[in-house]
């Protein structure tokens, strides 16, 4: 039994954990089989340490510390989406040419017939609801198994995008706005700004939910607990800004290059509302309790077959955000677009970063964390020197590792009674 103490608060007995008592309870869910984020979190450090070693004077810079961000955009949006998908049980492998085809839309609405970014973007938005509608539809009420549905669809996506860019033409786009997405910069004095605000209100919400608690008389975290995570963010986003705010132009004189990459808040904004989706409402409880367990969530009134189709809308609908980015990074769309590795990295990064393939455990973290660990290793192996072939095996490897340890980890919690 855990040590804790008693308080007295406004007549109400509260109950508070040590920080000691807490750790140790970490501990015993870690070794029974609840590892969450932990294997994804420790593999990504020692490759960043194995990399960095090899080859400090380029992966440790601060140039392609920010490429880091901008090549695993497009992975890291789709693996958020597919995060839902899989909380089911269920699996999408159409995610990656859905991305292609609303990045598609994107390039010809600016391009081809010369709308504005506001009426583009809300455009291919628009057509991955559509998608994912359609494949939400299938499945929940046709009764065709996902797997097979979104197979016919990948199929299918491959053609309707070679059929959108005229059999194989290059569409180049030139908003700068959209441009700018994947390719842009905050300036220096912006990027902390945004920083700070970061930390100042996740350590509000952190402090808020400690006193909301204490007033219902709940049971609370340890306060040094909540001050370690918020000195462990503050750290950790105050030495990114630090890094990414030096110069990382080639020629400076020319054209600085300083700042955050802009789509490090957009993912950060993302991850924040889908997080608060799944954890703070009744929507993601209902998300949780059907990939649980479809037949008690169906008899505790829960609309089991809505929540399906709703896990394909917001998978198809963070594709089309990954088909954006894809598009702005490039600065154009081609066949190629959402296709070659990017549905099994996407994948991968939600696996490997702890979402599991039998459903009911994962949660949007998963999908960043998962989606550094897959640039990292693109990334430090091609500075390495590795060709394609070995990079895949490898990642390859670190897909079936997170697999064998999501399988083990069921096994052990099924056993000690923790599911």
């Amino acid at each position: 039994m855990s040590t804790t103490t008693l308080e007295s608060a406004g007549g109400v007995k509260v109950v508070k954990p040590t920080v000691a008592s807490h750790v140790r309870d970490y501990w015993g869910r870690v070794r029974g089989g609840d590892l969450g984020t932990l294997p994804a979190v420790l593999g990504l450090i020692v490759l960043s340490i194995v990399f960095g070693v090899a080859r400090d004077e380029t992966f440790l810079s601060g140039r392609n510390f920010a490429n880091l961000f901008n090549q695993s955009a497009q992975v890291v949006f789709i693996a958020m989406g597919l995060v839902f998908v899989l909380l089911l049980g269920e699996i999408d492998l159409s995610a990656g040419f859905a991305s292609g085809v609303c990045g598609a839309v994107t390039a010809i609405a600016l391009t081809n017939h010369g709308y504005s970014w506001y009426v583009a973007l809300p455009a291919s938005m628009l057509a991955g609801i559509v998608i994912g509608l359609l494949l939400g539809v299938l499945v929940a009420k046709m009764g065709i198994p996902s797997f097979v549905v979104t197979l016919a669809a990948f199929l299918a996506f491959q053609g309707v995008l070679l059929k959108m860019l005229g059999e194989g033409t290059n569409i180049s786009i030139r908003d700068e706005f959209v441009v700018k997405l994947n390719n842009g910069t905050l300036s220096p004095g912006l990027s902390w700004g945004l920083a700070v605000a970061a930390i100042v209100i996740f350590a509000a919400v952190q402090l808020n939910r400690i006193r909301s608690r204490s007033k219902r008389g709940l049971i609370t975290e340890p306060i040094g607990i909540v001050g370690l995570r918020i000195a462990g963010l503050a750290a950790l986003l105050l030495i990114t800004t630090a890094i990414l705010n030096q110069e990382r132009a080639i020629n400076p004189a020319i054209n600085s290059l300083k700042g955050v990459p802009i789509v490090v808040p957009i993912i950060g904004v993302f991850l924040v509302f889908w997080t608060f989706i799944l954890g703070r409402t009744t929507y993601g409880r209902h998300v949780y309790a059907v990939g649980g367990n479809t037949e008690a969530a169906r008899r505790a009134g829960i609309p089991v077959d809505r929540i399906r189709i709703s896990v394909f809308v917001i998978g198809s609908f963070m594709a089309a955000i990954g088909g954006v980015m894809a598009v702005s990074r490039a600065t154009s769309v081609d066949p190629n677009t959402g296709g070659s590795n990017i549905l099994l990295y996407s994948v991968g990064a939600a696996v490997i970063g702890g979402t599991s393939l039998f459903g009911g455990k994962g949660k949007i973290i998963n999908a960043v964390i998962g989606g550094a660990v897959i640039a990292v290793i693109d990334n430090g192996m091609g500075l390495m020197g590795y060709q394609a072939g070995t990079k895949y095996i490898f990642t390859g490897l670190i897909l079936l590792l997170a697999a064998s340890v999501d399988a083990l980890a069921r096994r052990r919690a099924a056993a000690t009674g923790n599911k």
